[in-house]
């Protein structure tokens, strides 16, 4: 007898064998007696947006660095190869284990009569117990570290089926060694095993790096005026929403190896950025308190040391003498800014449902698109690092993507912009 294997699986949605994925799958190895034997985990990348991130909380920055199923299939299948596949809610599951095999053409014996279910096992030996994994877990005394991580999921159903096997669930649960015999000795497919790592949530935080700490030293000539433009466009792109996603450094320490933008260069168009910001604050009648902590946060951002930031915002045309003579006008950098008719596509399980974004998006003016084409101006994400289709997409043509915080700044410029044209027009 091989003993069991306790399964738990983060998903995009509910529904497998549509368009919905698993996003981290964990197996506990338990031995017959209940005892856990060793643990396996990793992020799973679903190659599409993660669905509803406020349950699970797997982030795109993590699940890009992931493998994706097909590159664990063979890792997954040695771990369930002749073990009874268990799970809270196992049909749940099963089901999605069962059709990311089936995606890549293997038809696994992940059937209903070589499955156990702790929740329902659960029912049967403690009827007055809660049947939820929480509830479950509380009742008998049982650490649930991280609800939705599947790890933490995972060893709390192992532990749930260590107290139903001492409370005798082999006797009380009908055909329960018919299930470990089938699961035992029915064959699997031979899934070849590849290099693939698993991979942890907090991934991009240990591999993830700063865009300025990729790049070269800075170069000899001076930047020319279309490239300090179009980077200068690129960082206030990914500063809409306050967050320079793993994305935006990606394509901002690309665009400066494809044109010789070295560190120090970058510093000091940094500069100049923010001494065009300062330029703006100090126009309309000088920084205000919050404005003043949204420029730290920026300076911050793009490497900027606090009291070099602080000099800058207290004297804007500074900046001119520590960028070669620009002046503030020269400096003010060019606002992402939308206008009437321009197309914007949503995409993600967002917190706000889609139709409230579409509805305030066509009450400034907008237009929301159902696709993403070279006409789209922005595309809005549940996460900036989504992998999904959508975003994927714009970014192959240069389109800004950016969470709800930057669609929020985004139109309360346009806001701001549609009065200040009324504003001139009736003077």
């Amino acid at each position: 007898m091989t003993g069991y294997a306790v399964v738990d699986v983060e998903t995009t949605g509910l529904f497998p064998g549509g368009s919905d994925r698993i996003a981290e799958i964990a197996i506990v190895h338990v031995d017959p007696d209940g005892q856990v034997e060793r643990t396996w985990t990793t992020l799973v990348n679903p190659g599409r947006d993660l669905g509803p991130q406020q349950i699970h909380g797997i982030s795109g920055a993590d699940a890009r660095y992931a493998p994706a199923f097909g590159d664990i299939a063979g890792d997954v299948a040695d771990l369930l190869r002749g073990r009874t596949f268990v799970a809270h809610n196992a049909q749940f599951d099963r089901r999605f284990v069962w059709h990311a095999f089936a995606e890549i053409g293997y038809d696994v014996p992940l059937i209903a009569p070589t499955t156990l279910c702790t929740m329902r096992t659960g029912a049967q030996l403690f009827p007055t117990a809660p049947r939820s994994l929480a509830g479950a877990c509380y009742h008998h005394g049982i650490t649930l570290d991280s609800a939705h991580e599947a790890l933490s999921d995972a060893r709390a159903a192992a532990e749930l089926l260590r107290v139903y096997l001492a409370g005798g669930a082999r006797n009380v649960v009908p055909d329960w060694d018919d299930v470990v015999e089938l699961a035992a000795t029915t064959p699997w497919p031979l899934i070849p095993v590849t290099a693939a790592a698993p991979v942890r949530r907090g991934v991009a935080t240990e591999r993830d790096t700063h865009f300025l700490a990729r790049l070269a030293a800075a170069r000899t000539a001076p930047v020319p005026t279309w490239e300090k433009e179009e980077y200068l466009g690129l960082v206030d792109r990914a500063l809409l929403d306050r967050h320079i996603s793993a994305r935006e450094h990606d394509q901002l320490a690309g665009f400066c190896a494809r044109v010789g933008i070295g560190r120090a260069d970058a510093e000091a168009l940094h500069r100049e950025y923010l001494a065009g910001l300062a330029a703006v604050a100090w126009a309309d009648g000088g920084p205000r308190p919050t404005e003043v902590t949204d420029f730290l946060a920026v300076a911050g951002m793009l490497g900027v040391p606090e009291a070099d930031a602080r000099r800058i915002l207290e004297s804007p045309g500074i900046a001119s003498r520590d960028t070669g003579g620009a002046s503030v006008a020269d400096q003010r950098p060019g606002r992402f800014t939308l206008g009437p008719g321009d197309l914007v596509v949503f995409t993600g399980a967002m917190d706000e449902p889609r139709d409230v974004w579409e509805r305030r998006a066509r009450a400034a003016g907008l237009v929301p698109h159902p696709t993403v084409t070279r006409k789209v101006r922005l595309v809005v994400a549940a996460d900036p690092d989504s992998m999904s289709g959508k975003a994927r997409k714009a970014e192959s043509y240069g389109i800004t993507v950016v969470g709800e915080a930057g669609f929020v700044r985004i139109l309360d410029d346009v806001a701001r912009s549609a009065l200040t044209a009324v504003g001139s027009a009736t003077r």
